[in-house]
């Protein structure tokens, strides 16, 4: 019997250098990693990683380009037919964490990228925002999702390569839309293992100073990038109106979330690659037409 070769997986930890009790934490969790083969590079987005352990190479980066960008650079400096991403303050618990994803995509091809379920390091409530399912129930259960929580990902290189990485313009907010969406156009489908686990700190997506403006910038430029063009404006009323209600108890939120609407109109988004009236349909039927 031939014995079956350990998949190999590139892992992509990016940092600013900020954390390094958690960065530590992040890369030994994947370092204790079973059964794969684990090429792991460090980005540092704005400073250079020093002090990592054996087997973790370092990408430093002069300034900081961002979060999508950051991990788009990390995937050039590594091998493996597969790609895990992993934020600093977030870690996996499970020595086989990785193989399980993998037996995942083994057993049916239509998977194309794999989110798991995060929960909080110290066990309190998740965020509802954690489950991206549209109906969010039992956070266990798994399900096909359109959007991703992006702390930690498991995705083929060859799935990622063709939805052209992470959007490098977006600097952070909703990238994780626009790969779920890019997947789906490829035929295949984004999931939600909420039967694996990854641990994250429970902070508010609010403490970024301009959390309002990228968010409504994005939101438009998401569209933009990659909706039929008369769907563009449909999404983009239908999340203006869930802002709208949203700021009710918060109205000071508006004015900097209308200032990044603008920006998402006025400014170039980059590559357009609309997803094709199929994608639309088969979202649709799965439960989530790309309108809300």
């Amino acid at each position: 019997m031939t014995e079956r070769v350990a998949p190999a997986v590139g892992v992509v930890v990016l940092t600013q250098g900020t954390r390094p009790v958690e960065l530590a934490r992040a890369l030994a969790s994947v370092l204790a990693q079973r059964d794969v083969v684990v090429d792991i590079v460090c980005v540092g987005n704005g400073w250079q990683p020093t002090g990592l352990p054996a087997g973790v190479q370092a990408l430093g980066l002069t300034e900081n380009i961002g979060i999508p960008a950051g991990r788009n650079a990390g995937v050039t400096k590594t091998v493996g037919e597969y790609l895990f991403f992993l934020d600093d303050d977030e870690y996996v618990e499970s020595e086989t964490f990785l193989i399980d994803a993998i037996a995942r995509f083994d057993a049916d091809a239509s998977l194309g990228v794999l989110q798991p379920r995060v929960r909080t390091i110290d066990d309190s409530p998740a965020p509802r925002r954690w489950v991206p399912r549209l109906r969010k129930g039992d956070p266990a259960t798994p399900g096909a999702v359109f959007a991703l929580i992006e702390g930690a990902i498991l995705i083929p290189r060859s799935v990622f390569d063709a939805a052209g990485g992470w959007a490098a313009p977006f600097f952070y907010a909703h990238e994780g839309i626009e790969l779920a969406w890019r997947v789906w156009d490829q035929g295949k489908r984004a999931w939600y293992a909420g039967d694996l686990e990854a641990r994250h700190p429970n902070v508010p997506t609010t403490r970024h100073t301009d959390f309002y403006w990228r968010n409504a910038r994005n939101r438009v430029w998401v569209a933009r990038r990659n909706l039929p063009a008369v769907l563009v404006p449909i999404y983009v009323a239908t999340w203006t109106g869930v802002q709208m209600l949203r700021s009710v108890r918060s109205p000071g939120t508006l004015k900097p979330w209308f200032t990044g609407w603008a920006a998402g109109w006025r400014d170039d988004p980059g590559e357009r690659r609309p997803m094709r009236w199929r994608t639309v349909w088969r979202m649709a039927a799965a439960g989530r037409p790309p309108v809300v």
